[in-house]
């Protein structure tokens, strides 16, 4: 059995994301955690299913998912990302909508179609289901909503007039807008959602103590170290900070008070 080491979520660009893998395979390694030079370098299958790899050494995935359907994995930690919208491990969703829109309020999007990424996803579901709640008549606040399957495509969608107005992680936007820029041509941000801590480092509920704080010593060099300081600007990476899973209770409570106010789903 393979040891587990992929970053499936923030892979704009395929080379950039298979540099900082690698240089993580090269902490690891040199602190005793051996990794197969063959192991893959991106998930096979659906990402549930890699995410719940008993031999999961470190992999990075969604707040939502954490806390809905991935009760054994730990958590290692989160990056920093130095995108606009991120504070520290906290960042947010941007509200894009078509150029021409820009100028409405949030208010005005009653009655008009969402496009999300899935439904599972904290970023392009859960944050715009918090927004939107306060403004719900009856429950209902969107007249439709539209599943794209990934924020890339919703970004598409909204352009070309399939959607309205999509919700998108801060970070992708940013790293969309330095490789493919072109994409976001007549598109704007009309506001943003709330802060929320973000996207997980985790690994296996079968991973030791002394692995988990390895992992995270790793993390810290990678981050802070002059020598890796290409590999995380090329991915937004400004820090690296050990969490636990407790902070990501509040993507619950968002949950939660939605539905106080009628709203169980966009």
């Amino acid at each position: 059995m393979s040891s587990v080491l992929a970053f499936p979520m923030y892979a704009v660009n395929r080379s950039e994301t298979l540099a900082l893998r690698q240089a993580v395979f090269a902490l690891l390694r040199a602190r005793g955690v051996i990794i197969p030079e063959r192991s893959p370098a991106w998930p096979e299958g659906d990402l549930l299913s890699h995410w719940r790899q008993p031999d999961l050494i470190l992999s990075q995935t969604c707040g939502y998912p954490l806390v809905t359907a991935l009760p054994d994995v730990q958590v290692v930690g989160c990056f920093e990302y130095t995108a606009p919208g991120c504070e520290g491990v906290n960042y947010r969703s941007l509200l894009a909508v078509r150029e021409e829109d820009k100028r409405l309020t949030l208010a005005d999007f009653r009655g008009r179609r969402a496009v999300c990424n899935s439904a599972d996803s904290q970023s392009g579901y859960n944050a715009l289901l918090k927004t939107i709640a306060p403004l719900a008549v009856k429950g209902r606040f969107f007249e439709r909503v539209h599943l794209s399957g990934s924020h890339r495509q919703s970004l598409i969608d909204v352009i070309s007039g399939r959607g309205d107005i999509a919700a998108v992680d801060c970070v992708t936007w940013a790293l969309l807008a330095r490789h493919e820029p072109q994409l976001l041509d007549g598109l704007a941000v009309m506001g943003q959602t709330p802060p929320a801590p973000g996207l997980p480092l985790i690994t296996s509920g079968k991973t030791s103590p002394e692995t988990l704080a390895i992992l995270r010593d790793a993390l810290h060099t990678l981050a802070s170290a002059p020598r890796y300081e290409d590999v995380c600007d090329s991915m937004l990476i400004g820090g690296f900070r050990a969490m636990s899973r407790q902070p990501y209770s509040l993507l619950l409570d968002w949950r939660g008070e939605a539905e106080k106010q009628g709203v169980t789903r966009l």
